[in-house]
């Protein structure tokens, strides 16, 4: 990793977000050139800066994905670009459609021509396990993202720029995650709110969430979707831990309050359109390798060492790797 990141320029939109700055913390220690940090929040970038004691290789650039001219000035000389940047959240995407296009859809398009103009070498983009067989406004956006960023492999001609994506489960004390909001119940109404108690969904903490994409960017050969694998849990179940593990002393009630808007039961890794491409895996590990053929270009097909191919293909559902402990020691 410290050949990798050594001396290099590096950039990270969304960079102030739960999995941004944590990325840019890991980042430090490699000892980069320099870090560019793009992100709409001035306050977030503020406290940032402040959290970091304003370390000399830091760059706060206040941007939005949506705008590409701030991109293609934030991009100049970077050597790899870690794209966290994104609405995330079910329920405002599902009532907000317009804008998780021009986010998540629009700014991607944004980050890969930045990305090709300023001859970036790496571009790792960050998605979810809901943009398999999505449901919801965002999973949609996100699977969007996922495919621009993986064809854009056959769009870039003579560029040298590699494009792959990280597809992550529920990141433990995220800022998007039910974690820091049930704390937040608890501690205002003494009551926590779950949705379907059988919903289950798959959970990673942000340190391996991290370490997936530093990984990723070793590994990566482009065109890649490099997954954790992961356990998961009943909602029902995980709230029972939350309380017992952070309010053992003190009466929490769960109450449920049905599914949101363009919620699924089950979340799935892995979607039938997975099961026509390669995959190969390890313990820790899926690298899905797409092999399409567009106009007669060469297919994206690569031997990975160390790792085996999967022939029977799994779905990797949410329902089938039910762990309890293991959730328990990731929150």
């Amino acid at each position: 990793m410290l050949n990798v990141f050594k001396n290099k320029i590096l950039a990270v939109t969304g960079g102030t977000g739960s999995i941004g700055s944590e990325l840019v913390k890991h980042l430090l220690v490699y000892k980069p050139k320099q870090i560019r940090i793009i992100s709409r929040d001035d306050s977030r970038q503020y406290y940032l800066k402040e959290e970091l004691n304003s370390p000399s290789n830091v760059r706060f650039l206040i941007g939005d994905i949506r705008d590409i001219n701030r991109l293609d000035f934030g991009f100049q000389n970077v050597d790899i670009v870690f794209h966290a940047a994104a609405l995330k959240h079910v329920p405002l995407c599902e009532y907000n459609p317009f804008e998780a296009i021009k986010t998540n859809i629009m700014g991607t398009q944004n980050v890969i021509e930045a990305a090709l103009h300023n001859h970036v070498k790496k571009v790792i983009a960050i998605s979810t396990d809901k943009a398999v067989n999505p449901t919801n406004i965002m999973g949609t956006s996100k699977l969007m993202m996922e495919k621009q960023f993986i064809n854009a492999n056959y769009y870039i001609g003579n560029a040298k720029t590699k494009f792959s994506c990280v597809r992550f489960g529920n990141v433990a004390w995220a800022r998007g995650s039910v974690l820091p909001l049930w704390k937040k119940q608890a501690d205002r109404d003494g009551v926590i709110k779950i949705t379907n108690p059988e919903m289950t969904r798959f959970f990673m903490s942000i340190n391996e969430a991290v370490q997936l994409v530093l990984q990723t960017v070793h590994l990566t050969k482009g065109g890649e979707i490099f997954i954790l694998k992961m356990p998961s849990i009943k909602i029902n179940d995980l709230a029972k831990l939350f309380v017992k593990k952070y309010y053992s002393n003190k009466p929490i009630k769960i109450k449920i309050i049905g599914k949101r808007p363009g919620e699924k039961k089950h979340e799935k890794l892995l979607d039938g359109s997975d099961q026509l491409k390669t995959i190969f895996e390890n313990k820790t590990m899926l690298i899905v390798i797409p092999e399409i053929q567009i106009y007669g270009l060469r297919k994206l097909h690569y031997q990975y060492p160390h790792l085996r191919t999967n022939k029977k293909i799994n779905s990797f559902c949410s329902k089938d790797y039910i762990s309890t402990q293991k959730v328990n020691a990731i929150i």
